[in-house]
């Protein structure tokens, strides 16, 4: 019976891949074209598409749940969705993203520019103004004007997936974003049992039972000292080490290392 519902699973997971490129196909060509013609401001026709995709990507999560691919919980989701907040987040898992939106309905996002390249992605993409990588200043500056127009901004300070067994290593982006914002920072926790859709695995390299994803959102950090450093560069590295160490305890992956923001300065 076991090997069985592994069979099932495995075959509902590629379905589930399956909507997922289909359900960015309709986007592109009819909702969101439909939704973008309503009339109304900019600002309206990017709510409209923002929260579409919201939508979507939670009727995509409950289809996979139904499934029996995974399971879910979501702490204080009044919490994810408070305006103007920079979110960042650890990155387990492939479908990170589709999760956090999925409960954040006024989401922005920074993703690869190769996105835009991509048919299934490029449509919502576009429309609903999300940030693409292309240069560290033209994304500071894009998310400025997103927090100013109330969305929240998601970013995965890895920039990649975790890879399994190794020290978390983060960029300096969400650094950068959250000392020239001068925005809140709301950390989340992701964590996902037992690991699956790693780096390391193919999407058909599936667990022996369907996963549990968690979204805990924590409390806003006091960033005071570290935006009150006069040299941008220096802030920037700090505040990264200081990523680094709040995530890594978090997710108790590493023994010993120092907390708070003066574990930064060594």
């Amino acid at each position: 019976m076991c090997t069985l519902f592994k069979y099932w699973r495995v075959l509902a997971t590629g379905f589930s891949f399956l909507m997922f490129g289909l359900g960015g196909v309709v986007l592109t060509l009819l909702a969101l074209p439909a939704f973008y013609l309503m009339p109304g401001s900019a600002q309206l026709k990017e709510r409209r598409a923002k929260a579409l995709i919201h939508y979507a990507f939670r009727g995509f999560m409950e289809m996979m749940r139904g499934l029996g691919i995974l399971t879910y919980t979501v702490a204080q989701q009044e919490a994810l969705n408070r305006p103007g907040q920079l979110i960042i987040a650890n990155h387990p898992t492939l479908i990170d993203i589709v999760f956090l939106i999925a409960f954040i309905k006024q989401a922005d996002c920074v993703v690869k520019s190769s996105l835009l390249r991509n048919p299934f992605t490029r449509g919502p993409i576009s429309v609903a103004n999300y940030i693409a990588n292309d240069s560290s200043e033209a994304v500071i500056e894009l998310a400025k004007h997103s927090f100013q127009r109330g969305n929240s901004v998601i970013v995965f300070p890895e920039g990649t997936r975790t890879t399994q067994g190794q020290d978390l290593k983060m960029q300096r982006g969400a650094a950068n974003i959250a000392l020239r914002c001068d925005c809140q920072v709301r950390p989340v926790i992701i964590r996902c049992e037992p690991s699956t859709l790693t780096k390391e695995l193919k999407w058909y390299q599936i667990p022996d039972r369907p996963f549990h994803i968690s979204l805990q959102p924590q409390p806003v950090m006091a960033l005071d000292e570290l935006q009150q450093e006069q040299i941008p560069t220096v802030a920037a590295r700090q505040l990264t080490r200081y990523f680094e160490h709040y995530f890594t305890q978090e997710l108790g992956t590493h023994e010993g290392t120092r907390t708070g923001i003066e574990a930064a300065h060594h």
